[in-house]
């Protein structure tokens, strides 16, 4: 079973409700609540975020970044927040000045779950298994 935590900081210059149109733009459909700074919600659909890497032709620097981000049965990664307002999935580092979206993947097979999300591709390609 999947289960996809989202939080980012929503600092005093930003707008709330473009913060939280950043992580609907990327998770749409998510319940989000804003409490002492911190936006977050919690969702069990990564169909979107799935449909936008293809798009993107990102399918290698996703598989890079949630194999990177893995611990147990978990991968951690850190999205743009202006990128994502923008409709547009770009990895970042943890350490950003206007923070970062960050997303938790849980699943209780995280690898096949890393697998069918970000499948390995030869020449750009999906390798069909």
């Amino acid at each position: 079973m999947l289960a996809v935590s989202i939080s980012c900081p929503v600092f005093p210059s930003e707008d709330p409700d473009r913060v939280r149109q950043a992580v609907l733009n990327i998770f749409p459909g998510t319940e989000l609540v804003l409490t002492e700074g911190t936006l977050s919600g919690e969702t069990d659909n990564a169909d979107h975020f799935s449909e936008q890497i293809r798009r993107q032709r990102i399918l290698d620097s996703t598989r890079s970044m949630l194999v990177k981000g893995r611990n147990g049965d978990r991968s951690t990664v850190h999205l743009n927040k202006q990128a994502a307002y923008a409709g547009k999935i770009s990895f970042t580092e943890s350490k950003t000045i206007l923070g970062t979206i960050k997303v938790i993947f849980s699943s209780d097979d995280i690898t096949a779950f890393i697998g069918s999300l970000a499948p390995q591709t030869v020449d750009g390609e999906e390798v069909l298994i």
